[in-house]
C-alpha cells in the first residue's frame, strides 16, 4: 500500500502551484530586462534633473524635452536589446538551445520582449515623473501627451532590432558599438530635414503639435519594421513578415506624404491673455497664462507712473513675433531657464527695464526710430532703471572727456525729469511718447 501510494504521488500531474513559470514571465522578473528599464529611467532622470530649469513649469517644454531625450534613449534601448541578444553566445549555450522543443521564434520573443517592455516602462515612468514635477509650477496650458505612444513604440522597436543585432553579430562589443553608431546616426538624421517625417527622434517643433494620427503612424512604422525583421529572421514561414512590413511601409508613406502637414500650430501659441486694468494693458502668451500675475507685479511700478500719460501703445504683448499696430513687445518668457524658472521671474527689475526699453522704442515705423539719448535714458531711469546703470555710470566717470560730459548731461536730465511735479511730468511724458509713436524723434521735448 505504501509503495503504490508513493508511485501514484510521483506520477501525478503537476498542480498549478507547482507548474514551472512561463519563460516570458521568468525573463521579465528575474532577467536582464528590469535592469534595462532601470537604465532608461536613470538616464532620463539624470537628463531631466540636470535641465529642470529649462522645462519645469511649461507643459510644452516638458513634452519637448522628454521627446528629444529619444536621441539618447533610442541608442540605449538598442544597446540593451543587443546585449540580451548575445546572451546565449556569451554563456555558450547556443547549441543546447538549438535542441529545445520550443520554436526559434518563441525562444527569440521570450528573450527579446521583456527587454522591450521594460524599456517602455522605464520611459513611461520618466514621463510620469516629469509631469508630476511640472504640475506644481505649471504656468498654463495642459499636459502634452500626444507623442508618448509613438515615442514608446519607437523605444520598443529599438530594443527588438538591437536584439537581432546581438544574435547576428558575434562579438561582445556589439552592444556598445551599436549604441555609439545609433547615437551618431540619429544625430546625422537630425540634420537632414528630409528625414524628419520618418525619424522617431526628430526634434520637437516649438509652438506646434502633431496631428492625432502621427504618433499612431510612427508606432506602426517603427514596430512594423522591427516585427518584420524578427519574423524574417526566426519564423518558420518567413512570408508572414510581409504583413508587418506592409503596415510599416504604409505608415511610412503616410508620414512622408504628410510632410509639414503633420504639424499643426498650437492654438494657444497665437492667443493672448490680458489684464486691461492698467495702461498700457499687460498681455502674455496664453501658453503662459499663469505668469500674468507675475508679469503684472513686475510692471506695476511702471504702469503706476504712466497713469494719465497719453500717446502710449494700447498694450504690451508677448506674441513671439513682431507686435501688431499699437502694441509694444514684452520681453520673451521663453525659453525657460533665463528670465523664468519654475513659474517665477528670475530678475523682475531686469524684466521691467527691458519692457520700458521696448516702450520707448514703440512706433510703427519702417525703420527703427533714431534714439534720443538724454530723453530715453531719463525716461528709462524714471520708469524702471537699468539694474546695471550704476556700473555703466562708473565706467563713464572713468572714461574720456566725451564720456564724462555725456554722463553729466544724462544725470542732469534724469534729475530734471524726476524733479518735475506730477502734472508737468505727465505732460512731458505724453509729448515724448506721442513723438515716439509718430516716429518723429525730433518732436521729443528737451530736458
Amino acid at each position: 500500500m505504501t509503495t503504490r501510494a508513493a508511485t501514484t504521488t510521483a506520477t501525478a500531474p503537476a498542480t498549478p502551484e507547482t507548474r514551472a513559470p512561463h519563460p516570458l514571465r521568468a525573463e521579465a522578473v528575474r532577467g536582464f530586462a528590469p535592469l534595462a528599464g532601470a537604465a532608461v529611467l536613470l538616464m532620463l532622470g539624470v537628463l531631466l534633473t540636470a535641465s529642470a530649469e529649462n522645462w519645469q513649469g511649461g507643459w510644452a517644454e516638458t513634452a519637448a524635452l522628454t521627446h528629444d531625450a529619444l536621441l539618447i534613449a533610442l541608442p540605449l534601448a538598442a544597446a540593451a536589446g543587443c546585449w540580451q541578444g548575445g546572451r546565449e553566445r556569451r554563456r555558450r549555450t547556443e547549441e543546447l538551445w538549438g535542441t529545445a522543443v520550443r520554436a526559434p521564434l518563441s525562444r527569440l520573443l521570450a528573450s527579446a520582449l521583456p527587454v522591450a517592455l521594460w524599456v517602455a516602462v522605464g520611459y513611461l515612468v520618466a514621463v510620469a515623473l516629469a509631469a508630476l514635477a511640472t504640475w506644481p509650477y505649471a504656468v498654463g496650458d495642459h499636459p502634452h501627451l500626444t507623442r508618448v505612444p509613438g515615442d514608446t513604440a519607437a523605444l520598443m522597436a529599438a530594443a527588438l532590432l538591437g536584439h537581432l543585432v546581438g544574435r547576428a553579430v558575434p562579438t561582445h562589443l556589439a552592444a556598445p558599438l551599436l549604441g555609439v553608431v545609433g547615437y551618431a546616426g540619429l544625430g546625422m538624421a537630425a540634420r537632414q530635414n528630409a528625414l524628419d517625417a520618418l525619424d522617431p527622434a526628430a526634434f520637437a517643433v516649438a509652438g506646434t503639435r502633431p496631428v492625432w494620427w502621427q504618433p499612431l503612424a510612427m508606432a506602426a512604422w517603427t514596430l512594423g519594421l522591427a516585427l518584420a525583421l524578427i519574423l524574417a529572421y526566426a519564423a518558420r514561414r518567413r512570408a508572414t513578415a510581409l504583413l508587418p512590413l506592409a503596415a510599416a511601409l504604409t505608415a511610412g508613406a503616410l508620414l512622408v506624404q504628410g510632410g509639414s502637414g503633420l504639424w499643426r500650430p498650437d492654438p494657444l501659441a497665437h492667443r493672448q491673455v490680458c489684464d486691461t486694468s492698467t495702461t498700457p494693458a499687460v498681455c502674455v502668451n496664453a501658453r503662459y497664462a499663469g505668469m500674468l500675475p507675475e508679469v503684472r507685479a513686475a510692471l506695476a511700478g511702471i504702469t503706476g507712473k504712466l497713469h494719465g500719460v497719453h500717446g502710449l501703445p494700447a498694450r504690451w504683448s508677448d506674441r513671439g513675433t513682431d507686435p501688431r499696430a499699437d502694441e509694444a513687445p514684452l520681453p520673451t518668457l521663453a525659453p525657460f531657464g533665463w528670465s523664468v524658472v519654475r513659474g517665477r521671474l528670475t530678475h523682475p527689475d531686469q524684466y521691467a527695464w527691458e519692457a520700458v526699453a521696448a516702450l520707448t522704442g514703440h512706433g510703427d515705423c519702417e525703420n527703427q526710430p533714431a534714439p534720443v539719448p538724454l530723453a530715453d535714458e531719463a525716461v528709462q531711469a524714471y520708469l524702471a532703471p537699468n539694474p546695471s546703470q550704476s556700473r555703466f555710470d562708473a565706467l563713464d566717470a572713468k572714461g574720456d572727456a566725451a564720456a564724462r560730459a555725456h554722463l553729466r548731461e544724462s544725470l542732469a536730465a534724469r534729475a530734471k525729469l524726476a524733479g518735475m511735479d506730477e502734472r508737468r511730468r505727465r505732460t512731458w511724458l505724453s509729448s515724448y511718447f506721442a513723438a515716439r509713436a509718430d516716429c518723429a524723434p525730433e518732436g521729443v521735448p528737451s530736458l
